[in-house]
């Protein structure tokens, strides 16, 4: 087999053309195929050519016919499955279940993958080639993993290893698994032998469950008992959640009617050297040259970089504990240098990185002591702790190094920065990221300033957002052109009430905050939150919680824009609602006029910000 190849090859005349009569896997995903390391297809597709097997790529497939799944054989080794990058229901309905009219992820942002893409394309699949191995991965395999609730369904569905006719599933980040896999396989072993890799689940039938020593596994409340009970359903969240860490986790079980699905411990974290490889590997940063319409997902990507894996935020509305966890995996400051200066000398860069980062971009190089031999503490939450090594140093180094790049003009940090990590002690390090990586707007995500919300949310206190506020605010003081913070805000989450909406939208009024990237809390699957939404239970400790739901959540959101007049009479219902009608008038501190309708384009500062004293 050839070197690798300028795209992955999506024909048959495309494998000719590099030797390959057959191909050793055929990777099949809901998106079009982009070669960028952003896009899971991309990137595991590289990293097993990488050792040593050809791949195929059927992208985006008509599931309503056969010709599609047809068109580059039956594989040698096994189809891997994903939905693509996001869940398919999360792509196809808005957080109110409208269904979105494009997607994204495809040319020209046409609708071409269906719902619940997984199961539908595993089905197909599986049909027309019965006797293949099938590996089903990718976000929505992974958080669909353990019996789960479904918002769109409004109902608990069972892990979709006990509906989809495959054979493995894997979770998390899968480049260690995939490969693995594929040894095995080429090695001759049967799929139905791979019960030890980690970072993978399989099933096991009923009857050799029950003769199975089952002392080292963690069993769950079954699929019957978590649908019907929500006691039953949060004890279940909690034990498979507290079993995450790739040291110290052990393998999960769960029993359906028809099969039992098991979990094995997540993958052990690549190092540093791994991870420089990996997103080295010679991607296009384009999409396949056989698309005459644009990817719309691929321009605010093309030319950002990678730096690290991971995020101990512990959010209770994100998932990522789930799927690429906590342990913080960070590549070299030399390998991302590298990658930058591959990406400067392509036609089509102006000079623009356009984001440095991953899921937090200032955890790159925070680390911990205990994670590469123990893991993460069970008992403790690591952005609490002290024990944690916060420096930004080297983040700071390695942004030097990429201004200093010929033909680099700016480099920006886009994925936003977690600012509980940025202590009164850290005032170069805002300094330097407000003069140079911000342009007008620095993104940080508070969610919410309701002490009480945000501890549900596993967020920090509405105290630490003032302080960092404050100390930002005093950067801005001199200079010319101002820069302002755009806060991630959030209504509808489990324990908000209109009350505490109420006090959001009079904190936004009063600081004059943007309130453009407010966000309707969706419950999707395997987050704490989801799992408070549906039983509302706090799964941890068993206590109930309160959850908004219907009308109130509408409400909620409405007063997040409470200057939009089309929101006037949901605003006006939610102040009614928390007894706050001495919100409703002309004075400066009111959000909304006593009648008639908003002045065009919002109401006038004096009703919306404090005057100056």
């Amino acid at each position: 087999m050839t070197g690798e190849p300028g795209f992955l090859p999506m024909t048959v005349a495309e494998a000719e053309s590099l030797g390959i009569d057959r191909f050793d896997i055929i990777l099949i995903s809901g998106d079009a195929y982009v070669d960028h390391p952003s896009f899971g297809t991309a990137l595991l597709g590289r990293v097993l050519w990488d050792a040593g097997y050809s791949v195929g790529v059927i992208a985006q497939p008509d599931w309503k016919g056969d010709a599609d799944f047809r068109r580059l054989g039956e594989p040698r080794l096994f189809f891997s499955v994903s939905a693509g990058n996001v869940d398919s229901l999360v792509n196809a309905f808005t957080p109110n279940l409208k269904r979105r009219s494009s997607d994204v992820y495809s040319p020209g942002g046409r609708l071409l993958r269906p719902d619940r893409a997984t199961l539908v394309y595993t089905d197909r699949v599986h049909a027309l080639f019965p006797g293949t191995p099938i590996v089903i991965g990718g976000i929505e395999a992974s958080l669909r993993r353990f019996a789960h609730y479904d918002y769109w369904s409004d109902s608990v569905r069972q892990s979709i290893l006990a509906d989809a006719p495959a054979d493995l599933l894997v979770f998390g980040m899968g480049e260690q698994q995939v490969v693995a896999i594929a040894r095995r396989l080429a090695a001759g072993k049967a799929v139905g032998s791979l019960t030890d890799i980690p970072g993978t689940a399989y099933r096991v039938e009923k009857k050799a469950w029950r003769s199975m020593d089952q002392s080292g596994y963690v069993v769950l409340p079954g699929y019957p008992e978590v649908k019907e009970d929500r006691y039953a359903y949060a004890r279940a969240f909690a034990l498979h959640y507290n079993e995450q860490d790739p040291f110290r986790g052990r393998p999960v079980a769960q029993p359906h009617p028809k099969t039992v699905v098991v979990q094995n411990p997540p993958a052990i974290p690549l190092a540093g050297s791994e991870l420089d490889r990996i997103y080295e590997l010679p991607y296009a940063r384009r999409a396949h040259p056989s698309y005459t319409e644009p990817i719309p997902a691929l321009e605010p990507v093309r030319f950002s970089v990678v730096t690290h894996r991971g995020c101990f935020g512990s959010c209770s509305f994100c998932a990522l504990t789930h799927h690429q966890g906590r342990i913080i995996q960070s590549r070299s400051v030399d390998s991302i240098v590298r990658e930058v200066e591959r990406m400067a000398a392509m036609p089509e860069f102006t000079g623009v990185v356009q984001d440095v980062g991953g899921p937090t971009a200032n955890m790159y190089a925070i680390h911990c002591g205990q994670w590469e031999t123990a893991g993460t503490c069970p008992d403790r939450r690591c952005i609490d702790c002290t024990a944690l090594d916060r420096s930004h140093k080297e983040q700071l180094r390695l942004l030097r190094r990429l201004r200093e790049i010929p033909g680099v003009k700016r480099v920006f940090i886009a994925s936003g920065i977690r600012y509980d990590l940025i202590g009164p002690e850290d005032g170069e390090y805002l300094a330097e990221v407000c003069e140079h990586h911000v342009s007008g707007h620095l993104k940080v995500a508070p969610e919410h300033i309701s002490d009480r919300v945000s501890t549900c949310m596993g967020k920090p206190s509405r105290a630490v957002f003032d302080a960092f506020r404050e100390r930002f605010e005093t950067l801005q003081g001199g200079k010319k052109k101002r820069q302002y913070l755009v806060p991630y805000l959030m209504s509808g989450h489990p324990g908000c009430r209109i009350a505490d909406m109420v006090e959001l939208a009079e904190y936004v009024r009063d600081t004059g905050l943007y309130t453009e990237q407010v966000q309707d809390f969706t419950p999707t699957p395997m987050s704490i939150s989801t799992t408070i939404y549906h039983t509302g239970l706090n799964p941890f400790t068993l206590e109930e919680v309160y959850v908004p739901k219907g009308r109130e959540k509408r409400v909620q959101r409405a007063l997040m824009h409470y200057r939009d007049p089309k929101n006037y009479g949901l605003v006006c219902e939610g102040l009614r609602a928390a007894g706050r009608e001495d919100l409703i008038g002309n004075a400066w501190r009111c959000l909304v006029p006593a009648r008639g309708r908003v002045p065009r384009g919002g109401p006038s500062p004096r009703q919306t910000r404090r005057p100056q004293r």
